[in-house]
């Protein structure tokens, strides 16, 4: 599903539902929270990037009532990554397939028939002031459902479904906001939103993924047969290309072959790979075209997603704009420049020494956020066109500089 499909129907058929839902629930449910939490149900539908975000939270729940006991609803496209995290057994990953609104439906209310079989005792909320996520959360049957609620008109209304209320606090950043939901599930309904948590005790550490021997060698065989020459100095991968969930965040095409060029001619023996989904190959092709050197190549489409994930563990640095290939990243040992336009990095950047955001500051920016669903009326996003060639290229040699003086160390 797109953007706008999946807008269209939280809006009207998610709208409606709620409202249903939430009068059934005051006449007719009046269940109370009771006994200790046995089984966990994340809700995290779409973005695999901001599903990374979640490791913590994720390994904090396995350790509240096992692995066996927790649980997640994900569209299909978006379930490679969690398979990847290898957090929770496979066969606990709820999958609603997708291929257009009705099918979806169809999926959903298969997937609601799975997770009410598990005994689901507690739902975690992770769509934020979505209605279709507060629908499923309800429904689940869970006596407990942590998530966003609209106390005065602070985020789009979606019912009063949830029993565990949320404020949406904009300065959190969304690791620490997912760490706490799993916290709220212990807590007593009725203090909240007040939460009495340090967050500094929260846990932060991403999964660091390793690939075997095997799987590093078949990627570097796809990266032979792309680039047509053995394996030479370091390797810059450019993710060109944005989501269509928010193309406010792209950065011009050209500047990446702009970018390209002052790279390659500054060190003589790096590579550039453009990256992308299949969906993108030909784009990518396009760029690598005109950049018109032997040294770069494409890569879009031609990777699985653990593959992908295994080229960043060969490469030294990506770029690219606020999306999933940078949390992706953030689980391997490559540098990632992050550009940031539309969204706030305080909320969604990538954290450690590793990552490198540059953010224009501008007094429109951050124009979305969770509490306007995501929507901006900004149709010219001058947040990512101030970031400039110059400014990029400066901080990829920088740290193409500072890795390749932390490898020699290393030797």
């Amino acid at each position: 599903m797109n953007a706008n499909s999946i807008r269209f129907a939280d809006r009207w058929l998610g709208l409606p539902a709620c409202a249903v839902l939430t009068l059934f629930r005051k006449l007719f449910d009046w269940r109370k929270p009771s006994g200790p939490v046995k089984r966990i149900l994340f809700l995290k539908l779409v973005e695999q990037g901001a599903t990374v975000l979640a490791y913590p939270a994720l390994r904090a729940a396995v350790e509240k009532v096992g692995r066996e006991n927790v649980f997640f609803m994900v569209l299909a496209e978006n379930r490679p990554i969690l398979d990847l995290l290898d957090v929770i057994p496979p066969e606990n990953v709820v999958v609603v397939p997708t291929g257009g609104i009705a099918k979806t439906l169809r999926g959903m209310l298969g997937a609601i028939g799975k997770i009410r079989a598990a005994g689901i005792d507690a739902v975690i909320d992770y769509e934020l002031f979505s209605r279709a996520s507060a629908v499923l959360a309800y429904v689940s049957g869970a006596a407990r459902r942590i998530g966003y609620h609209s106390y005065h008109g602070d985020g789009p209304w979606r019912g009063d479904l949830m029993t565990h209320r949320l404020v949406c606090n904009p300065h959190l950043h969304m690791q620490t906001v997912m760490s706490l939901m799993v916290e709220a599930v212990g807590q007593d309904p009725r203090d909240l939103p007040a939460l009495d948590i340090d967050v500094r005790t929260l846990d932060a550490d991403l999964k660091r993924f390793q690939p075997t021997s095997i799987e590093a060698d078949e990627v570097r065989g796809i990266i032979l047969k792309a680039s047509g020459a053995s394996e030479g100095g370091p390797l810059a991968l450019l993710n060109a290309n944005a989501s269509d969930l928010l193309p406010l965040r792209k950065w011009d095409s050209n500047r990446y072959v702009d970018l390209a060029h002052r790279l390659l001619a500054s060190h003589p023996d790096l590579r550039i790979a453009f990256t992308g989904a299949p969906s993108e190959a030909a784009a990518a092709k396009s760029l690598v075209r005109k950049v018109g050197d032997p040294r770069c190549f494409s890569l879009a489409g031609q990777t699985t997603m653990r593959q992908l994930i295994v080229l960043y563990t060969l490469a030294d640095l990506l770029v690219t704009n606020d999306s999933g290939p940078a949390h992706f990243a953030s689980l391997t040992g490559i540098d990632v420049i992050t550009l940031f336009g539309p969204e706030t990095p305080a909320v969604f950047g990538v954290r450690g020494p590793l990552s490198h955001i540059l953010h224009a500051g501008l007094p429109c920016s951050p124009c979305v956020n969770a509490a306007n669903n995501r929507l901006s009326a900004c149709r010219n996003n001058l947040c990512m066109q101030a970031i400039t060639v110059d400014r990029v290229e400066a901080t990829a040699l920088r740290v193409l500089a500072e890795r390749e003086r932390r490898l020699a160390k290393a030797v």
